[in-house]
């Protein structure tokens, strides 16, 4: 047996509690890990609630999480490129939670010994989103990228993205973190009402493109203007929005692309480099699960909420 937190059923971040569950055994392509660190995304919370049915059905009892580092414990046929022993990182369809969880081989990368578990566990989803956006908006090099909600964990790593890439990030954020978006190597503006004319402060050339990381404010309309099109803009943070205002809003590869090798292998080239930080916004206890959503949902969070298992 293993144990884990699930959700019974749809609702606050009280009807999270912990259950034992069998411990998996690996199938064909999959790698049975002992996690040491899960981390905790917005979508936790969103699937938790029910607002993500329609895009992520669960089955319940359902366990959270969508990324985790650890140490390989077996491997199921077809898997040669990791062994009993390794320490890895990557990505899964929910069930992070736990002391044990089940990847596909191709989600999977080995872990170096000089980042932390906390840290590698930081990577996985913001990495492929970072990844993933960067490419369905097409912004290149000497372009200039504004991104609403630019200190949270997915900002955090896309800024450093697409700063490798030569583009220029204006991120939104409250006062309090524009030193933050400053080392990161964007250009700092604050949300809120004159928005627009902030950002034509410091970009009098325009905006090529817009990431929506945030989901508030109503920064879509805004965005278009911004940039002269709808077609210029995504979210990954507001699907009622996207559909009101013609934005394409992505939640994961919808073209069934998998970002994640290139993603993974951009996040560790900038760890190589020395140049990658992954804050650690808390750490809690995979037992203190239900305080990590709350903390999540609450928002204003300058890097990565993580579970330590």
């Amino acid at each position: 047996m293993t144990k884990a937190i699930a959700f019974p059923q749809y609702g606050g971040a009280d009807v999270l509690r912990p259950i034992e569950l069998e411990l998996p055994a690996p199938g064909p392509g999959q790698v049975r890990v002992a996690v040491r660190a899960v981390g905790v995304n917005p979508l936790d919370h969103k699937v938790r609630s029910g607002a993500m049915e329609g895009f992520f059905p669960v089955t319940f009892p359902a366990v959270p999480g969508y990324e985790i580092a650890g140490v390989v414990e077996a491997v199921g046929p077809e898997v040669t490129a990791f062994a009993p022993g390794d320490e890895v990182f990557g990505a899964l369809m929910g069930g992070g939670y736990a002391e044990h969880a089940l990847l596909h081989a191709d989600l999977l990368t080995a872990k170096p010994a000089t980042l932390s578990w906390e840290e590698a566990a930081a990577i996985p989803v913001a990495a492929e989103t970072s990844e993933r956006v960067l490419d369905l908006l097409g912004v290149r090099s000497g372009e200039t990228l504004l991104v609403h909600g630019a200190a949270g964990a997915v900002g955090t790593l896309l800024l450093q993205f697409a700063r490798a890439r030569g583009i220029t990030v204006i991120g939104t954020a409250s006062e309090a973190n524009h030193d933050y978006l400053r080392e990161l190597g964007a250009v700092p503006v604050t949300y809120g009402e004159g928005l627009a004319d902030r950002v034509r402060a410091v970009a009098p050339d325009g905006v090529d493109r817009v990431l929506d990381a945030a989901g508030k404010g109503d920064v879509l309309p805004l965005s278009i203007e911004l940039t002269g099109s709808a077609e210029r803009v995504v979210t990954i943070a507001d699907i009622a929005g996207a559909q009101q205002h013609g934005v394409r809003f992505s939640g994961g590869a919808e073209d069934g692309q998998s970002y994640h090798g290139r993603a993974f292998a951009a996040a560790l080239a900038l760890h190589a480099a020395g140049t990658l930080r992954l804050p650690l916004h808390r750490v809690l206890p995979l037992a203190e699960a239900a305080e990590a959503q709350r903390i999540s949902e609450a928002g204003h969070v300058r890097g990565k909420i993580v579970l330590a298992v």
